[in-house]
């Protein structure tokens, strides 16, 4: 990923926050030939060696899962608020652009067996459940319906590297920034608002 200096994001803690709550991610590598695309939850964890890794699940009817044993180097990317930003809100002539986040994950893939892949789908479950006034747990679910996690590959990436990118408007001034904070707020579009929040808790 292309990141000006000016828009890198090095903030390690920044980081795994932005991918535990971003976790839907696309998961890109080369499938027969060509590059292949599947956009599916992550979940990022930490190894008791203090290695960090993503776990996630394809469909076995999935090209994608066949080609890891293969090709077992891919790229997972996840993206945060992001919003249109008009230059009509400068105190200048200027282009419109655009303000966005997000993080690029590269790695290796090693496929899990049964029981690692069922306990993955436990942690994703329980992950995204603790908002639920009912929450479902996945070793409560019947026999019948556990069958479907046979029809699924469970996999891990270690992680090699990060990159992040935090484009806020960080090479305009303080009081065009300020108007376009301004302006993103008085929208009713909630990637807006987003960018804004973000906007104000960006280091200039």
């Amino acid at each position: 990923m292309y990141i000006p200096e000016l828009y890198k994001n090095e903030n390690q803690k920044e980081i795994q926050k932005f991918l535990h709550e971003n976790g839907f991610a696309i998961l890109v590598n080369q499938t027969n030939g060509k590059l292949w695309a599947t956009h599916i939850p992550l979940v990022l964890e930490t190894a008791k060696n203090g290695k960090q890794y993503l776990v996630g699940h394809l469909s076995k009817l999935n090209p994608q899962g066949d080609s890891f044993s293969s090709n077992d180097d891919v790229l997972a990317i996840f993206s945060g608020a992001q919003t249109y930003i008009s230059s009509s809100w400068y105190d200048h002539e200027n282009v419109p652009t655009w303000n966005y986040l997000a993080v690029h994950v590269y790695g290796k893939v090693t496929i899990l067996n049964d029981e690692q892949t069922i306990d993955s789908l436990i942690k994703l479950v329980d992950k995204y459940e603790v908002i639920s006034e009912k929450p479902i747990r996945v070793e409560d679910l019947s026999e019948k319906t556990m069958r479907e996690a046979r029809a699924i590959i469970g996999f891990t990436i270690e992680i090699a590297s990060i990159e992040a990118k935090k484009k806020l408007s960080q090479n305009r001034d303080a009081k065009n920034y300020q108007n376009i904070i301004q302006e993103l707020e008085k929208t009713n579009d909630h990637q807006a608002i987003a960018v804004a929040s973000a906007m104000k808790k960006c280091p200039r």
